[in-house]
């Protein structure tokens, strides 16, 4: 799965994207919000705002900048909440979560909403949160991970190879991603219908050196 197959993707899901995979999913944008904000005054970055459906939750005296790779999904985001009804929403960018156009240490905590098991490469995407936040900031990671439930992981398996199609990786693996991040989550939650979706929250490390706290581009 490349770029171009998830913008591809997500063109097709952007018109109906709310209505399939908006309430269900609900409590863990929700609660993923929770997750990153610490204080008034956060500069938050939310990777994968997608439709902007999470924004609604942030508290006025944070300020937000949303990024996605999905023109047609930032379009309906953009209608909604860049307005005076939504003040703290300062940007909503098409950008890769790969690739960062912002400087080191430009945020207070970052938020990344099913998308892990969307970006082509996710140790690019959590070097480059690593980056772009302070040391010792919040970064949460809300998604869908592969089920120890044997008739979920059959499903799971049987859709993998459809992935480039589906946009995401089905059959996405909770221990691979960790140690990606190269650090065991301060506490994961499962979220929304049955605990099907896990909410993982890590923090930046203090000294931000080696290759999960680069300071380079990916």
């Amino acid at each position: 799965m490349n770029l171009e197959d998830v913008r591809k993707s997500y063109k097709f899901y952007a018109p109906i994207y709310d209505l399939v995979f908006g309430r269900i999913v609900e409590e863990g944008r929700r609660r993923a919000v929770e997750a990153v904000c610490r204080a008034p005054g956060d500069r938050i970055l939310e990777i994968g705002v997608g439709t902007g459906r999470s924004l609604r939750y942030y508290k006025p005296d944070v300020e937000v900048t949303g990024i996605d790779v999905s023109p047609e999904m930032l379009e309906r985001a953009r209608k909604r909440y860049l307005s005076d009804r939504y003040p703290h929403v300062k940007a909503l960018l098409k950008m890769d979560a790969q690739e960062l156009e912002f400087p080191d240490n430009s945020f207070d905590g970052a938020v990344a909403m099913y998308v892990a098991s969307v970006v082509p490469d996710p140790e690019a995407m959590v070097r480059e949160m690593h980056r772009v936040c302070k040391p010792g900031a919040p970064f949460v990671i809300l998604n869908h991970f592969a089920s120890d439930r044997g008739v979920f992981r059959q499903v799971e398996r049987r859709f993998a190879p459809l992935s480039r199609r589906l946009g995401f990786r089905p059959d996405f693996c909770l221990n691979q991603f960790v140690a990606t991040v190269g650090r065991a989550p301060a506490k994961v939650s499962r979220v929304n219908l049955g605990g099907y979706w896990k909410l993982l929250e890590f923090r930046v490390p203090n000294e931000k050196n080696g290759s999960n706290g680069s300071n380079g581009h990916a």
